[in-house]
């Protein structure tokens, strides 16, 4: 691949619409953030989902998952370089508890011995452009015995209050639109399982809805590269600054951010 080529996730690339700031210091400045316990957990319900499909069909139920919450755990913490960071203020039991409380909503929404997942946490990508790569990891894809692909994303929070759903969902179509150019086939279904609340969000994708998420991803990287070009970084106030780490630096609460790196 060309070193110069960008290259765009659905994270980096809601990051730049939300605020552009906040795409430039988690992206080109490359500022540290404190871990987050919710994402943590999140990260170990992903990690014991994943290891529930290695099992057998008949082994795949909830005392089999519950079982895995605590070696997966205790591995966690002796290879990952942010749990340590957060051990010192996590009630441990009551963490370990929250975690188990997601796993088995997700067996109350799911039948995990129904179906055979065609692949688990896979990486996806394509070269949409001479200049742009985009790409992104799929928790879980399903193909049908008939070719039928559903593309299925575990959300540990709560589903998005009414108005929020289709900006949810755009994350989702960027996927389907990696797998439509690398397979050929638009995903049947489109499919969000949040654990926090026990809710499923699906959509079924048409070829014009991902026409259109191209063009908007496209839009996405120019007013990046813009952007690179001005070094014009605005900011963007909204209730995410609530949990924004970088308040402190950011021009709406006062603060000046750093002088732009020059690589």
């Amino acid at each position: 691949m060309n070193e110069d080529k960008a290259t765009l996730s659905p994270s980096r690339a809601n990051d730049y619409l939300n605020c552009p700031l906040l795409y430039r210091f988690r992206t080109i400045d490359k500022l540290p953030e404190p871990p987050s316990i919710d994402a943590i957990r999140g990260t170990l319900v992903h990690s014991v989902l994943e290891k529930l499909f290695s099992y057998p069909k008949t082994q795949r139920h909830y005392d089999i998952a519950a079982a895995d919450i605590n070696p997966i755990w205790e591995e966690m913490k002796a290879t990952r370089e942010d749990v340590p960071q957060i051990l010192p203020e996590l009630k441990e039991d009551e963490f370990l508890f929250s975690a188990l409380t997601l796993l088995q909503r997700y067996f109350d929404l799911e039948n995990p011995q129904s179906f055979e997942p065609s692949e688990l946490e896979a990486h996806v990508e394509y070269d949409l452009s001479e200049t742009l790569l985009i790409h992104g990891y799929i928790d879980r894809l399903d193909i049908a015995p008939t070719g039928e692909i559903r593309i299925v994303d575990y959300k540990t929070g709560k589903s998005p209050g009414l108005g929020f759903e289709e900006k949810s969902f755009f994350q989702m179509r960027f996927y389907a639109l990696i797998i439509w150019k690398n397979l050929g086939r638009v995903p049947k279904r489109l499919q969000m399982i949040f654990l926090g609340d026990g809710k499923i969000l699906t959509q079924d994708p048409t070829e014009e809805e991902l026409i259109k998420t191209q063009n908007k991803i496209e839009k996405i990287a120019l007013d990046i590269q813009n952007s690179k070009s001005s070094g014009v970084w605005p900011s963007r106030k909204s209730r995410l600054c609530d949990w924004c780490a970088h308040r402190k630096i950011c021009p709406e609460f006062g603060g000046t951010p750093p002088p732009l790196s020059i690589n």
